[in-house]
């Protein structure tokens, strides 16, 4: 939490998704997460916050002040995040979620939103697995659209056309439902 707030939606220009822009006094940063470089308009980055209305650590624990504050006062949220043209920030993942496939980072909710596309496929989770060679990859939890019928390789030949090999779905399993919370999020330390 950072207490108030740090973006909101101008009147007038809401931007489905959004969060909005960043409210007066308050910076942020798009910085990616393995090179600690800046990223640009419409890059991925780790969500970065600084400003008066920042949280200045956790009660009695320096240890998790000082993993999400840096020494210059930048509030590291673990949001993976894109701003557009018009300054507003969309959340897109989670970089505690980010599987890391041989070194390149996959983010989940890009292949879950290429799945969901399927016509097929009527919810779908992706997390990552441990693997020994590659150190994560792939895997997706897929509900079917009542009476479709989906073979595995199937959805990796679908996936396969759209994105990088080392994003690619290794591993499908069929379930009869997503884990999710009352909001909607899924709940991916139960697919684990």
């Amino acid at each position: 939490e950072l207490s108030p707030i740090s973006h909101c939606t101008p009147e007038g220009n809401f931007q489905p998704g959004s969060s909005g822009v960043t409210v007066s006094n308050t910076e942020i940063r798009l910085v990616d997460p393995e090179t600690g470089d800046d990223r640009g308009v419409g890059e991925r980055g780790e969500l970065w916050v600084r400003g008066p209305q920042v949280m200045k650590g956790y009660l009695n624990n320096e240890s998790a002040t000082r993993d999400t504050i840096d020494d210059d006062g930048w509030l590291h949220t673990g949001d993976i995040a894109i701003v557009d043209e018009h300054h507003h920030v969309t959340i897109v993942d989670r970089l505690k979620e980010l599987i890391k496939v041989k070194g390149f980072q996959v983010p989940p909710a890009e292949l879950e939103a290429l799945i969901i596309t399927h016509p097929k496929v009527a919810d779908i989770a992706v997390i990552g697995v441990p693997d020994d060679e590659a150190g994560e990859l792939p895997k997706a939890f897929v509900v079917l659209q009542p009476g479709a019928e989906l073979a595995a390789e199937e959805l990796q030949a679908f996936v396969a056309e759209h994105v990088a090999s080392y994003k690619q779905i290794k591993i499908v399993e069929f379930v009869e439902s997503i884990p999710k919370s009352p909001s909607g999020k899924i709940l991916r330390r139960m697919l684990r």
